[in-house]
């Protein structure tokens, strides 16, 4: 009794929800799946002061604060801290391991490529950059922009085959992965991190990229993906009857960074618990985050004065266009 009330004190802190998802980030979508697997409680949360830190997703409980950029992401933070394992049976199975490797590496980096760089950014907007001011929001939509192009070598001259490069091996993976799930409801037995990647990855390029998405067309001609992921959510996504199912309070807090969800099983003020000093520092950057970041775009803006944005069209409007 003790251990389950221990466990129900954890709070997933994520990006707000969207496009009919818990979370609109592709990033925090897998860890909260990863949870509802493993039917474990906790509160759902959300952080929208800092569009562009690795640390988010990020849980809590009491001192314990986990964040995603340590240690190969919050899952295997997770794990390695025997909070949350779903992968000891399968682990150290080669064919699970290549798996989990393509979802990681070829298929997230076909969702950057397409928030950033192969679509219009209305995606990556409402998911990141929506609740700053338009301007800051626009600037930093643009630098993102810059870094992602940066980070896969893309240039005026080899685009088009970059571009050719990150679909073939996205479709390798659909591939793969559709051929080894068959008819099954999971990967491999039972639920696993490869299962939350994957469903997380379907379910955000299903919902939350255009229709006209190169890599939402190549999803689509996977049918069992689709079931696979229809199932899933529908079972653990969409049920109410658990426990750790999160509410999401629209209104957002001007004071605080982060306000909690109440859970429907719990009607008791929960009591005020001392911050640890990652909280604090966490918290204490956001009074400056408007600040910084504004900072931070005129001495882009200013370094890259040499850069070509030709590369970075901006549409009369606040769309953006990509050669």
């Amino acid at each position: 009794m003790q251990e389950s009330q221990e466990r129900a004190e954890y709070t997933l802190v994520a990006r707000k929800p969207s496009f009919g998802l818990p979370t609109g980030c592709p990033i925090c979508l897998p860890v909260y799946i990863h949870l509802k697997f493993a039917s474990f409680p906790f509160r759902l949360d959300f952080n929208n002061t800092f569009p562009d830190s690795d640390q988010i997703p990020y849980i809590e409980s009491g001192t314990y604060v986990a964040f995603n950029d340590e240690n190969g992401g919050l899952i295997e933070r997770l794990r390695e801290d025997g909070i949350v394992d779903l992968d000891a049976a399968f682990c150290s199975l080669p064919e699970w391991i290549s798996m989990k490797a393509m979802v990681s590496t070829w298929l997230a980096e076909a969702v950057m490529y397409e928030l950033w760089v192969g679509s219009d950014g209305t995606s990556a907007r409402a998911i990141y950059y929506s609740d700053l001011p338009w301007l800051i929001g626009k600037a930093l939509f643009m630098k993102q922009v810059y870094l992602v192009k940066q980070r896969f070598g893309i240039t005026k001259e080899n685009a088009e085959r970059k571009e050719a490069e990150i679909y073939k091996r996205a479709k390798i993976a659909y591939g793969a992965l559709s051929t080894t799930l068959g008819d099954q409801t999971f990967l491999f037995e039972r639920p696993s991190s490869l299962d939350a990647y994957l469903l997380g990855h379907v379910l955000f390029t299903l919902q939350a990229l255009p229709e006209s998405s190169v890599l939402r067309l190549a999803l689509l001609e996977h049918g069992n993906l689709i079931r696979y992921a229809e199932k899933l959510k529908s079972e653990y996504l969409e049920g109410g009857s658990s426990s750790s199912a999160p509410q999401f309070h629209s209104e957002a807090s001007s004071t605080s960074t982060r306000r909690p969800s109440n859970s429907s099983s719990k009607t008791k003020k929960q009591p005020k618990r001392e911050k640890t000093e990652e909280e604090k520092t966490f918290r204490r950057r956001a009074k400056y985050f408007l600040v910084t970041q504004l900072v931070a775009v005129l001495v882009f803006l200013s370094v890259m004065g040499g850069y070509d944005f030709s590369e970075v069209g901006v549409d009369d409007d606040e769309g953006f266009s990509y050669d």
